[in-house]
């Protein structure tokens, strides 16, 4: 069967860097299929990349690497890993970015890539470690390496974890932030679509009190809308516009809805 390694990393496409990373896959191995999830996130943003990757591994077999490198703390003492989940495998730094991934699947094994056979070099960049460490590692894995041949086992409650803000619930409302803002300017809040009951509900966000909706196009072009994004969570738009140019900076949104009885 032919190998599946996914590529999620903030280096852009101006740069050689996703293409040499290919490059030392392609030659460990030949036969793997590569998909890019995307390349262009916020530079050093590790909550975006926790974001994409969460809405992203689910939608491939449970038999992909997940390569993902968003590494402000590459060449210091921060951990290189590998991690089995029957979800997949996750490569990348120990800094939080798979955390949302771990929060939804058990993780069977996890070891730091500490084995130096499984490196690229002996003696890797200490400004590049998807090159030198990470996507060689990927693509021994590809090649059906055990993950226990890359480095020792650590214990998956030391992984560095990302927590969103705790949501505050009421019998009649969600608190909740935003997680991220998309290329179309959407903000995702911290709001799961499932928590909302089954009616109308409308969301609170500083001087605005937006009636949901199913749709984007349920709104006049250039309102302000809300509705459950394809993500599975709230989010804010502007129809045919950017809700974040709109809005600037939030900290905190609401979503209400009126309890049965209530007047």
């Amino acid at each position: 069967m032919t190998a599946l390694i996914t590529l999620l990393t903030d280096f852009g496409h101006q740069d050689v860097y996703v293409g040499v990373m290919k490059g030392v896959m392609a030659a460990i191995a030949p036969t793997a299929q590569f998909i890019d999830l995307t390349h262009t996130l916020p530079p050093q943003d590790l909550w975006a990349a926790r974001f994409n990757l969460l809405n992203a591994y689910r939608f491939f077999p449970p038999s992909t690497i997940h390569l993902a490198v968003v590494d402000p703390g590459v060449g210091s003492t921060r951990r290189a890993i590998a991690v089995a989940t029957p979800q997949g495998k996750f490569v990348g730094p120990d800094n939080g970015l798979f955390s949302g991934v771990f929060a939804q699947t058990p993780i069977l094994q996890a070891v730091a890539l500490t084995n130096p056979v499984y490196w690229r070099t002996p003696t890797p960049s200490t400004t590049f470690h998807g090159r030198d460490i990470f996507a060689p590692a990927a693509a021994h894995l590809a090649q059906g390496t055990a993950l226990t041949k890359l480095g020792p086992a650590i214990a998956p409650d030391s992984l560095v974890t990302l927590e969103l803000p705790p949501l505050n619930i009421t019998p009649d409302a969600i608190e909740g932030t935003i997680q991220y803002c998309d290329r179309f300017g959407n903000l995702v809040t911290t709001i799961p679509g499932d928590r909302l009951p089954a009616k109308t509900w409308i969301l609170e966000v500083g001087q605005h009190k937006i009636t949901a909706v199913t749709t984007y196009s349920d709104r006049a072009i250039g309102e302000l809308t809300t509705l459950i994004g394809s993500h599975g969570w709230v989010e804010i738009a502007v129809n045919g516009g950017s809700a974040a140019a709109r809005l600037g900076p939030i900290t905190r949104v609401k979503v209400a809805w009126q309890e049965s009885g209530r007047k």
